[in-house]
């Protein structure tokens, strides 16, 4: 896969850990470089980890669906950009602005669960993982940090726009790998 193809991954997927990172920040109403580091490293190594398990998942029963890959990634990426679309859509949940373990877990696990579903895609298409999944935890350690320091100065404005955006990304990278398998790119 190439560079700019992974940091869209990683953008995309980080639009769900940006949008609770938002509203951490809000919660918070004061962040602090402290908070942004601790809040960034959850979600970047979550999202990190979460696609290589999926990756050895996915690379574990290829060879039984090889010739359907392209449309089971697409049909993964379509499905987790479609939810995020929604999510984006619909009422969101507050969050409160705790950095205990038990939140930060059960944050960092449901905002990287999409991460799961894209590493099986990456093992259809046999990507180097071990770079993917570091832009994908780099990326969105990242935009976890930012995302907590604009929530904490402007509020909650932008984190159903950015998860709308992950959503539509994932799907236009679903399409490229299914036109490119097929021939279209």
């Amino acid at each position: 896969m190439d560079l700019i193809t992974a940091v869209l991954i990683a953008i995309g997927l980080a639009m769900d850990a940006f949008a609770v990172s938002v509203c951490k920040g809000l919660a918070m109403r004061q962040s602090t470089l402290r908070s942004m580091v601790i809040i960034g490293l959850w979600f970047g190594g979550f999202q990190m980890m979460m696609p290589v398990i999926g990756y050895y998942l996915g690379d574990s029963f290829y060879q039984y669906i090889s010739e359907v890959d392209h449309w089971i990634a697409f049909g993964l990426l379509l499905a987790i950009g479609l939810n995020m679309i929604r999510e984006s859509l619909s009422e969101e949940e507050g969050v409160d602005g705790s950095l205990g373990l038990r939140i930060m877990l059960l944050l960092a696990i449901a905002t990287s669960i999409d991460a799961l579903a894209v590493g099986i895609s990456l093992a259809m298409d046999h990507a180097d993982i071990g770079t993917d999944a570091m832009i994908i935890g780099a990326v969105t350690f990242l935009i976890s940090a930012i995302g907590v320091k604009i929530g904490s100065t402007v509020g909650d404005r932008f984190s159903s726009k950015a998860e709308l955006a992950g959503g539509i990304i994932l799907i236009l990278i679903g399409l490229k790998i299914l036109l490119e398998h097929l021939g279209f790119l």
